[in-house]
């Protein structure tokens, strides 16, 4: 949906792909074009390039955007549109196969004297892996070389965990991106997690775009995102920002892409990886500087210059965007496909929406169920995070289990709104956050107190008193909104 509105201002028509169980999907219904290619699991749809490129040769269409997830860092599907003659909007498969993979990236972040995290620089066996963590040292990160995400990731503290989180990870990422290649990293204790967006033409051209902060997560997942981070100050987003356009131009890098950094307790920073495609959280980087990096995508691939230099970027107030999923929080996550019969968008000052669900769609249970990005922009952060509290009260859909309430805790959080965490903090908050049951519990109790207010003070009014009337009235008007906006509000 957000390739194709990009499309539609720029007068392009757009072309979409499916599978069966995407038939009727928003991004479908709103295509110029759309074209079946196979049924719902991936391997056997989305993952196949040649009939994606069946598609385009079939339709007529002269480039593909390849978007945030499956064969959107593949090098192969890159040279595969090159040889067809089709235009990959995105970096060159030469440029993907050097930062794309998290392997090769490290290695070339290393040649351009860039510090990276201490770990492997090649893909590893499992036997391999268990030597190079006995090297650096429990705790270590295995990761993916083909994706990230926090798909194909997994913590080991210690040695008898390797062999089973090697095995986890190699099948997730296999299923994810269609390779299973695993890299190993030392485990940095509660770093921030801040990354780069950079934007390059085919001109010779890089500049970087301010820092997004992305260190609030779940299992290595990205949950909420801000632009700018709140620890950084100008020189260090210099430092970090020409360390990133460092990395691009030296593998030849074209396209949006995001460089990706930790930042320990002494504000050292260190080389992650790159993600050679547009980011989930790219709207955040849009709000602060006022640029269209989707547009530029396009325009980038169509040979034109970037239109403005390093110094003419500015950032401009504060974005937060929080990731709506349909999965249930309190059920450990688990993801709550059905029907959305109820559908409330909030609206406001400074906010946006980036959707991908409809009243009435039936939310598959074959992909990531990411629903939504919700965006609050403001001059200031604690205004961006006031808004984004307004407009998480006006969100609701119903039929599915979602994790607005989440967000909703995250930013009455005294620790959020003081910008103090790390990529463990909201591991370490769910962890200590009362169970589902206990929440109910009292939500209950709470709820039997106010209709006991009520009929107390019902009983209290059939004396004829003025004062006892009166708080009848507020009583049972009171106790009766509560309830009904607890109703309204319930996942």
């Amino acid at each position: 949906m957000r390739v194709m509105r990009a499309c539609r201002e720029l007068g392009i028509v757009s072309v979409a792909v499916f599978s069966e169980a995407d038939r009727a999907a928003l991004h479908v219904r709103y295509a110029d074009e759309a074209y079946p290619i196979g049924p719902p699991p991936a391997r056997e749809s989305y993952l196949r390039i040649e009939k994606i490129l069946a598609v385009a040769k079939k339709s007529g269409a002269e480039a593909i955007h390849p978007g945030y997830g499956f064969l959107s860092e593949n090098p192969g599907f890159a040279a595969a549109c090159a040889e067809a003659g089709i235009k990959f909007i995105g970096p060159t498969a030469a440029a993907m196969q050097k930062l794309g993979s998290k392997t090769s990236a490290r290695l070339a972040a290393r040649q351009a004297a860039v510090p990276v995290v201490p770990g492997s620089l090649e893909a590893l066996t499992r036997e391999q892996a268990a030597k190079v963590a006995a090297e650096v040292g429990y705790p270590v990160m295995l990761k993916a070389a083909a994706g990230g995400g926090g798909k194909g990731m997994r913590l080991v503290r210690h040695a008898k965990e390797l062999n089973a989180s090697y095995d986890a990870a190699c099948s997730e990422a296999m299923n994810a991106f269609g390779d299973g290649e695993l890299y190993l990293e030392k485990l940095i204790e509660r770093p921030r997690h801040i990354e780069v967006q950079v934007l390059a033409d085919e001109h010779g051209h890089c500049v970087y775009l301010g820092e997004r902060e992305c260190s609030l997560q779940r299992r290595h997942q990205k949950v909420l995102e801000e632009a700018p981070s709140a620890m950084v100050d100008p020189v260090l987003r210099s430092r970090m920002g020409e360390t990133a356009v460092r990395v691009s131009q030296a593998a030849g890098y074209t396209s949006a892409g995001t460089v990706e950094f930790l930042v320990d307790a002494q504000r050292n920073f260190y080389f992650l990886e790159m993600n050679t495609r547009l980011q989930v959280e790219h709207p955040v980087t849009e709000m602060v500087t006022g640029l269209d990096l989707v547009e530029l995508q396009i325009r980038i691939a169509a040979g034109e210059k970037l239109p403005f230099e390093q110094g003419d970027v500015h950032l401009r107030g504060h974005a937060i965007e929080c990731r709506l999923y349909a999965e249930d929080p309190e059920n450990n996550f688990f993801p709550s496909p059905g029907k959305i019969d109820r559908l409330l968008v909030p609206a406001g000052p400074g906010i946006r929406e980036d959707s991908g669900v409809y009243e009435g769609w039936t939310v598959p249970l074959d992909y990531d169920p990411l629903l939504s990005k919700l965006i609050a922009w403001a001059p200031t952060r604690p205004l961006a995070i006031a808004r984004m509290q307004r407009a998480l009260r006006e969100y609701f859909v119903g039929g599915i289990k979602t994790n607005l309430g989440l967000f909703r805790w995250i930013l009455e959080d005294a620790a959020f709104q003081r910008a103090d965490f790390d990529t463990s903090t909201l591991d370490r908050m769910l962890s200590a956050k009362p169970d589902a049951e206990q929440t109910e519990s009292r939500a209950n109790e709470e709820a039997i107190a106010a209709l006991a207010a009520v009929v107390f003070a019902a009983s209290a009014g059939s004396n004829g008193r003025n004062g006892a009337k009166a708080m009848h009235s507020a009583a049972s008007s009171s106790a009766w909104k509560r309830l009904a906006r607890q109703e309204a509000l319930r996942e």
